[in-house]
């Protein structure tokens, strides 16, 4: 399967078309985030017959210059937004590793699937897609991963992702849950919830190819 086959039902139906239309409508109305080109690329970069990891975000980084169509990844030239440092230090806690690269294209050309589930966000205004009904789509991808495929991670960290949990079959995939990396909640569970190696025990014993941070 791919993901055209995946999503054509959807894509397919009114409720996309609608979708589209208030998206590029945004988009021409004022400065919206990831660039236009980059909204779909977690897919373009993550075919479906590679995912094994799925990391859920709730919506792109709304500064210039930093969304670039990857959950909690940003742009070579531009610092490590708070929530990207600390995964970086939890991944240096977890397995020894020291991560300089902000872009995450790597893992996901790896089989890591970076999701957000509001695909777009008006500059400088977090949050400000949640309404125009990404969720539906995002949704989708995610129950139909779940439905589709076995021996999957799935990583929700925080309350919003952890929603989620209810699309995802947790008898034949790896529901990994903690606090969310944010400098809001990251000493309530995230620093030491060690989920790069525990993904990687997973893929292992599944016989899959661990993924190299």
């Amino acid at each position: 399967m791919t993901w055209t086959e995946i999503l054509a039902p959807i894509k397919n139906s009114a409720y996309f078309e609608n979708l589209w239309q208030n998206v590029k409508r945004e988009y021409s109305n004022s400065k919206c985030f990831p660039p236009k080109y980059q909204i779909f690329r977690a897919l373009e970069l993550t075919p479906f017959e590679e995912v094994k990891v799925v990391i859920l975000g709730q919506d792109p980084y709304h500064n210039d210059f930093q969304a670039n169509g990857l959950c909690f990844s940003v742009s070579e030239q531009v610092s490590a937004p708070p929530s990207l440092k600390n995964i970086f230090t939890e991944l240096k806690y977890d397995l020894g590793i020291t991560r300089t690269r902000t872009e995450l294209e790597d893992w996901a050309k790896q089989g890591v699937l970076l999701l957000n589930a509001t695909l777009t966000v008006k500059a400088h205004s977090p949050n400000s897609h949640k309404d125009l009904g990404w969720e539906i789509f995002t949704n989708h991808i995610i129950k139909e991963i779940s439905d589709r495929k076995a021996d999957v991670v799935f990583v929700l960290w925080g309350a919003f992702a952890q929603k989620k949990a209810s699309l995802i079959d947790e008898a034949k995939h790896l529901v990994i849950k903690s606090a969310h990396p944010s400098p809001f909640s990251v000493y309530r569970g995230f620093y030491g919830s060690r989920p790069f190696s525990k993904i990687n025990t997973y893929l292992e014993s599944r016989d899959k190819k661990p993924i190299a941070w």
